[in-house]
């Protein structure tokens, strides 16, 4: 291993980032309640241009005003491509109350993005004199992007998670699918006459843990477009798990459940972890490096393994 050693990510509960639209302000409370981590109240795709200085205001309303209780707060602003998201940043710094925890950056495509919204932070809040450095996430969905997916990682000490923005990161990709997450109907092996479908998104993924997983960040995946397929969206969250990611976005109430389900390892895992702690504990006594279990080998680096499941459950039950 690199003497550079990697640093941890955020130790916060992420399982599930619910979201909502900034204009629709019958939703709040809702949110608030909800069993979901991280609230990420949007001003972008889902708010029109006409709502947009309305969506605003509610949700600096809500800031304020919403008891959020103790679940990380965010904000997605609009894009750097258009003319809204100044105005966002600077209102929502000027006005929202420090429990404005985060700011959602959506289509990154390079770090000069994340330099400009943090020096645009960093003056707000020190004219304003507010104490709380409010954190970004960013969300990759563009071929630029996913080009850049380090250095993006590595740009700001305020980045504190990456997520995957599937639609647009297809559409920048051109790739010939409408679907938003998933597998799709055409990426499939063929086999004896048999269909195989694989994941689309596997490498981009991929490509997003080892970025954060290098930083300190928090891989997040992201939206899984159809609410009515709970199978579908389980799958997909799983694969995401699998390769190392924390946590899924839910666009519909009814996905938070199936996203804290998938996140939060089982009782059976949980139970596993701690046997191959104490197994090793016990090897160590004897000064073996590795010793068996359940018929398998296990080392060093299934301690690491063992490791991060159990934190992750010690976390989750903390929070």
């Amino acid at each position: 291993m690199s003497f550079r050693i990697q640093p941890a990510a955020p130790a916060r509960p992420n399982r599930c980032q619910l979201f909502g639209p900034g204009s629709n302000t019958k939703l709040f409370a809702k949110m608030a309640a909800s069993d979901a981590d991280v609230i990420n109240l949007d001003l972008e795709d889902s708010v029109s241009p006409s709502d947009k200085d309305t969506a605003r205001a509610n949700v600096i309303e809500a800031i304020n005003n919403v008891d959020w209780g103790k679940k990380t707060l965010s904000v997605r602003i609009n894009g750097l491509d258009t003319p809204y998201w100044y105005r966002d940043v600077v209102d929502l710094l000027e006005q929202a109350s420090d429990r404005l925890d985060q700011i959602m950056i959506p289509k990154v495509g390079c770090a000069g993005d994340i330099y400009a919204v943090d020096a645009l932070v960093t003056a707000i809040e020190r004219a304003k004199g507010r104490t709380k450095p409010v954190n970004f996430e960013v969300i990759i969905e563009s071929a630029a992007g996913i080009a850049h997916v380090e250095e993006i990682a590595a740009a700001s000490p305020r980045l504190v998670a990456m997520s995957l923005g599937a639609a647009d990161f297809a559409a920048s990709m051109g790739m010939q699918t409408t679907g938003i997450g998933g597998t799709q109907e055409d990426y499939y092996m063929l086999r004896e006459g048999q269909k195989y479908w694989s994941d689309p998104w596997h490498w981009a993924q991929t490509a997003i843990v080892a970025a954060c997983r290098t930083h300190g960040l928090l891989p997040v995946d992201g939206p899984f477009g159809d609410f009515s397929d709970d199978d579908g969206y389980i799958a997909q969250a799983l694969r995401s798990a699998t390769l190392g990611m924390v946590g899924k976005w839910a666009i519909h109430p009814k996905q938070i459940a199936l996203a804290n389900q998938v996140f939060t390892p089982s009782d059976a895992k949980v139970t596993e972890a701690r046997e191959i702690l104490a197994a090793m504990e016990e090897a160590k006594a004897s000064g073996s490096g590795a010793t068996v279990y359940k018929g398998r080998l296990v080392d060093i680096a299934s301690i690491k393994q063992a490791e991060v499941i159990v934190k992750q459950a010690e976390l989750i039950a903390g929070s």
